[in-house]
């Protein structure tokens, strides 16, 4: 972390205390995570504060932690199975009574800082609510409004607060988020033309999920080079 990105966390530290958690970062970037109760109260003041002037969002973006850290390539054993995630076919809007794990959606804030030359990033977890709920930040930054629709259309993450939150990517008879990690990759329905009714009509999709992509690598020995051979002919 340069010295002007060191002192400008020592003023966050100061100004927010525990209110902003510092997330680790491998590339020198600062990284808070903060509640989304603090969410509004802590943007104003990172927009309006003459010590940060962040007066723009310069992207907002859902995340969904669903499987994060998982090892999906295990070369121990061989699967008879494969590589399924997503292709097995899940609901993709669950039951109103089923809650989220709380860190499984989050919604990221790139923030830059014009006067001052700065550049943050805030990611704010939706908790276990059903459907994931933050606040919108549109009053702080009008440039949220197609962020915060794109991901509510790709996430089905709510904005309290959006004056006019709808689909912005996928269309009006589309079922679910695609940028979920259950969300199959077939999705749920398919369009076609429909001669007697004389329009385009949805109906669920007829594609069967197949898995393509072997689980694993299986160790065998035909593929190993041997002492001193340059080749893999044998």
């Amino acid at each position: 972390m340069t010295p002007r990105y060191q002192q400008l966390a020592e003023r966050l530290q100061a100004g927010f205390g525990d209110r902003l958690v510092p997330v680790r970062s491998i590339c020198g970037e600062l990284t808070y995570e903060l509640a989304a109760d603090d969410l509004l109260e802590v943007g104003t003041s990172l927009r309006d504060d003459p010590g940060f002037r962040f007066e723009t969002l310069i992207d907002l973006c859902g995340v969904d932690y669903l499987a994060y850290g998982r090892v999906e390539w295990d070369t121990s054993e061989a699967s008879g199975t494969g590589f399924s995630r997503a292709a097995i076919r899940e609901s993709a809007v669950p039951a109103a009574e089923e809650t989220f794990d709380p860190r499984r959606f989050a919604v990221v804030y790139h923030l830059l800082s014009v006067s001052g030359n700065y550049r943050l990033r805030l990611r704010v977890f939706a908790g276990a609510a059903n459907p994931p709920v933050v606040p919108s930040v549109i009053d702080i930054w009008r440039s949220a409004d197609w962020f915060e629709r794109e991901a509510f259309d790709l996430f089905g993450i709510l904005f309290a607060g959006h004056p006019d939150l709808r689909r912005i990517l996928t269309d009006y008879g589309f079922i679910g988020h695609p940028f979920r990690k259950d969300f199959p990759v077939s999705g749920n329905v398919e369009v076609r033309y429909d001669p007697e009714k004389g329009r385009v009509v949805y109906q669920p999709v007829s594609i069967e999920p197949r898995v393509l992509v072997p689980r694993v690598i299986r160790d065998d020995s035909r593929h190993h080079l041997r002492p001193g051979d340059g080749s893999d002919n044998g």
